[in-house]
């Protein structure tokens, strides 16, 4: 949900320029320069064995079908959607990068990832730099107008409380007359602050709202229970409770009223409006995907299970 500081989190990632392509075995190119050969037609990605649909290839426009390689512009790290394997290092891994990989070898191309300044992506996709994005990227109004969206998460913010879940909270209206962390001059802040009206109404006390410097920060004391929740981005709250100690620290509180997060809005794929013919053949990966479950392992193995769609849905974001 990358929507400059809507996330909660300034983009700080450096610009970097080093693409990092995905190892292929193959031979050359087909007698009518399609390069699918080079392409294996099975990929492993989180488990699952991930086969080639030869209609879905046809579909690709000529250019992409002849390359072999779709162009993916990502702004790295953002956990759990786009991280660096090991810090230092070019691999990456991430949500993102995974869909971006089973997506590939549903259409049988590449989907080469190329670290890409936030605020810079949709101008480099505007200027044929880049096919798409897949970067946590907010599927809005202002956006649309450039570049197309196939929309595969909803997002908002969540609440993590430590693991058993003491206090016992099912809601935002469960934090009332607690203490609960929250990175400071974030939409996560603006979210109690705003509640605070609610709390009010139900005689509940007002959420003693402790602002921190860092996520890590109100991490650090919600584990020392000086606050009784955190509040922060659905997903990176998903991730820290399952890579802390283990996944033994922390756990997620799924409202079942917002499954997503509250205040949640659309994730989307950006694509290129040049390439009308790859965001349908994305869009129809994309749904095959969720169908066979694949998405869906995809999702639970960075913690975010919660944050996937059923349907993938184009430009879903309205005003």
């Amino acid at each position: 949900m990358k929507n400059a500081y809507a996330s909660g989190r300034a983009v700080t990632a450096a610009a970097l320029t080093t693409t990092v392509l995905l190892s292929l075995a193959g031979c050359g190119e087909n007698g009518d320069g399609d390069t699918a050969a080079k392409v294996p037609a099975t990929l492993e990605v989180a488990g699952v064995t991930v086969k080639r649909d030869v209609k879905l290839h046809e579909s690709l426009p000529d250019a992409v079908k002849k390359s072999g390689t779709v162009r993916v512009a990502t702004d790295v790290p953002y956990a759990p959607f786009e991280m660096f394997v090991t810090e230092g290092e070019k691999e990456l891994t991430g949500l993102d990068y995974d869909l971006g990989q089973a997506l590939g070898a549903r259409l049988g191309v590449t989907f080469a990832f190329t670290p890409q300044k936030f605020d810079g992506i949709v101008p480099a996709i505007q200027a044929g730099k880049f096919d798409v994005a897949m970067s946590a990227m907010t599927d809005n109004k202002e956006r649309q107008a450039v570049v197309d969206f196939v929309d595969y998460s909803v997002s908002g913010s969540g609440i993590m409380v430590v693991k058993g879940n003491p206090e016992k909270i099912t809601t935002l209206d469960d934090l009332c007359g607690k203490k609960v962390g929250v990175q400071a001059a974030t939409n996560q802040f603006d979210l109690l602050k705003t509640h605070q009206k609610e709390c009010a109404k139900a005689g509940g006390g007002e959420i003693g709202i402790q602002t921190f410097p860092k996520d890590s920060d109100a991490q650090l004391a919600l584990r020392a229970n000086k606050v009784a929740a955190q509040v922060l981005t659905k997903p990176a709250a998903g991730w820290t409770a399952k890579t802390a100690d283990e996944g033994q620290a922390f756990e997620v509180v799924d409202d079942p009223a917002a499954t997503g997060g509250y205040n949640a809005s659309p994730n989307g794929i950006a694509i290129s409006k040049k390439l009308p013919e790859l965001t349908d053949a994305i869009q129809k990966a994309l749904q095959s995907l969720i169908d066979d479950g694949t998405a869906t392992k995809i999702f639970e193995k960075y913690g975010v299970a919660s944050i996937a769609v059923k349907e993938a849905t184009r430009n879903a974001a309205v005003d």
